[in-house]
């Protein structure tokens, strides 16, 4: 028989792709050949980072190989989302991506630089971020309703900043279901957006209880309830807005692993049965669960499904909450 040739083996980077099994050789499971770049879409300190940050200890020891945390933030996402999209599709560069770049982008952008269904390979839908609406702790109100009274005493003047597409449209929901005046600040990230809140430059923001637990646990920031139609088994002592007057209010953030378009199904797999591993440890959702993120596992087909018909909600959320694309 014929010796294999050891350069055809690691063509494109792939070391050892076969084994001997029974005489025959057998493709390997993928390994990445040098350390793989996650690609965040928001800032460092982020609820999207401190996901990246808990997982990535237990996809290091998965594939064998380091797990580089890169942080592109601004433009709803479209920065980080971009990049990825135009990288090669052999699994080096991924992208953790949310309902911001992958979704609520196409209501909030006229023009959006990527196909969010095309131009990407899914892989890994890995779960949901709790969100509540928040203020700084010398804003008059400590529930909904007193935050609504505050708003009409001044129209126009209170203020609520956004760091993500989920605060851009729960703030603008709140305001339009409320019949209330206020002013939106946009920021980059949610970690200075939070600051400002904090510092009293501005009066409240939407945001997700992984970046935020730790300033409500301090007394930096108060919490008026969660956006989600149910309360969450995360925080059950916050109420949600529904119950506290916005009939129906339910607006749920996620995450997921994507690559670019074109990514081999081994690829793909070996990358699915990594983060899917690390979603099912124990110690990691316990860790995720402190930070305000519910895991929820599915493969590569099942996220495929879950993509479009997202594009479908987010885009109606934007357009009833009267928000003009920029």
């Amino acid at each position: 028989m014929r010796p294999l040739d050891r350069r055809r083996l690691i063509a494109g980077g792939l070391a050892a792709p076969f084994v001997v099994a029974g005489g025959r050789a057998v493709r390997a499971a993928w390994r990445p050949a040098r350390p793989v770049t996650l690609v965040v879409p928001f800032g460092a300190g982020s609820g999207t980072d401190q996901v990246a940050r808990t997982l990535q200890p237990a996809v290091e020891a998965a594939l064998n190989q380091r797990l580089v945390i890169d942080n592109r933030p601004g433009a709803n996402g479209t920065l980080a989302a971009t990049a990825v999209a135009r990288a090669a599709p052999d699994g080096h560069t991924l992208l953790l991506t949310t309902n911001t770049p992958q979704a609520a982008v196409l209501g909030l952008m006229r023009q959006v630089p990527y196909d969010p269904v095309k131009d990407f390979t899914p892989i890994q839908r890995c779960g949901n971020y709790v969100f509540w609406l928040t203020v700084g702790p010398e804003f008059p109100a400590r529930t909904l309703a007193e935050f609504l009274a505050e708003a009409r005493r001044r129209p126009g003047q209170v203020t609520y900043a956004s760091g993500n597409s989920t605060g851009i449209v729960a703030g603008a929901a709140i305001a339009r279901q409320a019949g209330v005046q206020m002013v939106h600040v946009p920021y980059r990230s949610t970690p200075p957006a939070m600051l400002d809140v904090i510092a009293g430059r501005v009066d409240s923001i939407v945001v997700d209880v992984s970046a935020s637990r730790g300033h409500v646990e301090a007394g930096r920031l108060r919490p008026l309830g969660v956006t989600s139609r149910n309360r969450s088994a995360l925080v059950p002592d916050q109420p949600t807005l529904h119950e506290q007057g916005l009939a129906g209010f339910d607006i749920v953030a996620w995450a997921g692993l994507v690559g670019p378009a074109g990514l081999p199904g081994g690829i793909v797999s070996a990358l699915h049965t990594a983060f899917d591993g690390a979603l099912a440890d124990a110690t990691v959702t316990a860790k995720l669960a402190a930070l305000g993120f519910e895991v929820v596992r599915d493969g590569p087909e099942g996220f495929a499904a879950f993509i479009p018909a997202e594009i479908e909600k987010w885009t109606r959320l934007v357009r009833e909450a009267g928000i003009d694309p920029e």
